[in-house]
């Protein structure tokens, strides 16, 4: 590279450095004179903290022309919830994610949905599920028994990201000597799910989806040879039955259970745990009444989504809260702002673990509905119920810095202080 071009191309970043915050400046001023409110989701007060900013868009534009992005904004519970049962005139297909060839379950509408998710579904009943409890409490205890005897650790590394990591990956079949790439494979990979990314973060999303075809093509084929009783080992059954699904679906199903079975539920577990802790009344109704566990989990998954937002593509022209939306526009709901509507929940702001209302939209609603949701609620309520068992005081240590992401709200650390019951 000549001297010229390098100073061009510096000079070029420099310009673009330099004119792209003021652009955001103006497109948000733009939505403010609009509405008189804006809605930046890469801002670091939203990423901190979102639902003040879901209070006035709900109050002051409920349906809010979004100027960032060619998109609408909705913030209602009633608005999102019809959105995501309406896959007719909301399609959720034909998603381009530009950096990785990769179509799931997620990207697809009827029939080809409803045709590879009956083969999925199967694994996630009631029944299914609850066969693994014995088997998420022993991973529970051995992955606290590791930090035994210290009194400061962190709870998203011991205990809150590797949990789900070691069952999602139990279930598929992945040998615990390759436990650790895939950690590391599937934490990459659900960067996927954000709709912007920097070049390194492109980078290890398209680096960890090759890792991962390649290993999990090793994997069918080795439980086409020696088939076990596992999650591949059955799809791949079904794969060779008939044409009902091809190599292709059978991968690209493979990385999105891997994808949904970590990522969210490591963010239950931390929102979660921080949320009780800002609230230690309810921290400790929790201890006197365990009996409320499953409610809290539910509640917990409102307070603070782990799924803030989902989107649509309107496939006719339609009317929302007395705005015309044309089709092919996308229109967003915000989870955690549907979650938070006091047309919907009573003192919306207020986490009452002993809440009976579960209509929250965490895990969605329509044929999209979270497939691991009956997981992820099992895996949080005994993660608590170890934790609570194991510890008598829990403490947050310090304040946790929220991951620069925007579909997935979480927490990088949570440092906590802890004293060991003493009958635990």
């Amino acid at each position: 590279m000549t001297a010229g071009r390098r100073v061009r191309e510096a000079l070029l970043k420099t310009t673009e450095s330099v004119l792209r915050p003021l652009v955001i400046q103006a497109l948000l001023a733009w939505e403010r004179l609009e509405s008189g409110v804006s809605y930046n989701p890469t801002s670091r007060e939203i990423q901190r903290d979102p639902y003040p900013t879901y209070e006035r868009l709900r109050r002051k534009d409920p349906v809010h022309r979004m100027r960032l992005v060619d998109a609408w904004a909705i913030t209602q519970h009633q608005d999102i919830d019809a959105m995501l049962r309406d896959s007719r005139r909301f399609s959720n297909g034909g998603r381009d994610y530009g950096y990785v060839d990769y179509v799931s379950l997620l990207d697809m509408d009827p029939p080809d949905h409803t045709r590879l998710r009956a083969l999925v579904v199967k694994a996630f009943t009631p029944r299914a599920v609850a066969e693994l409890a014995p088997r998420i409490r022993q991973t529970c205890e051995e992955l606290l028994d590791d930090v035994e005897g210290t009194t400061r650790f962190d709870l998203i590394e011991a205990l809150a990201f590797p949990l789900p990591v070691i069952v999602i990956a139990e279930m598929l079949g992945v040998p615990p000597a390759d436990r650790d790439r895939f950690k590391n494979w599937s934490q990459d990979a659900a960067l996927s799910v954000e709709p912007a990314l920097d070049p390194g973060q492109v980078r290890r999303v398209q680096r960890a989806f090759g890792n991962l075809r390649e290993y999990l093509n090793g994997l069918i084929e080795r439980y086409q040879r020696e088939p076990q009783d596992n999650m591949i080992s059955a799809l791949v059954a079904v794969e060779e039955a008939g044409d009902r699904l091809t190599r292709e679906e059978l991968l690209m199903t493979l990385m999105l259970l891997l994808v949904a079975g970590h990522e969210t539920t490591r963010n239950l577990i931390g929102n979660g745990m921080l949320a009780l802790l800002r609230n230690p009344e309810q921290l400790q109704r929790l201890r006197d009444h365990p009996e409320l566990l499953e409610s809290a989990i539910h509640e917990l998954l409102r307070y603070d989504a782990p799924v803030q937002l989902d989107s649509r593509v309107v496939q006719e022209d339609l009317e929302i809260g007395g705005k015309r939306i044309r089709k092919g526009q996308r229109v967003i709901g915000l989870i955690g702002a549907a979650n938070r509507d006091p047309e919907a929940f009573v003192e919306p702001n207020l986490l009452d673990i002993g809440r009976e209302d579960r209509s929250h939209l965490s895990f969605g609603r329509g044929i999209h509905y979270c497939l691991g949701s009956s997981l992820a609620v099992l895996e949080g309520r005994i993660a608590l119920a170890e934790l609570l068992r194991r510890f008598s005081s829990i403490q947050l240590a310090a304040e946790p810095e929220h991951i620069d992401v925007v579909v997935l709200r979480g927490v990088r650390e949570l440092w906590i202080d802890v004293e060991r019951a003493t009958a635990a």
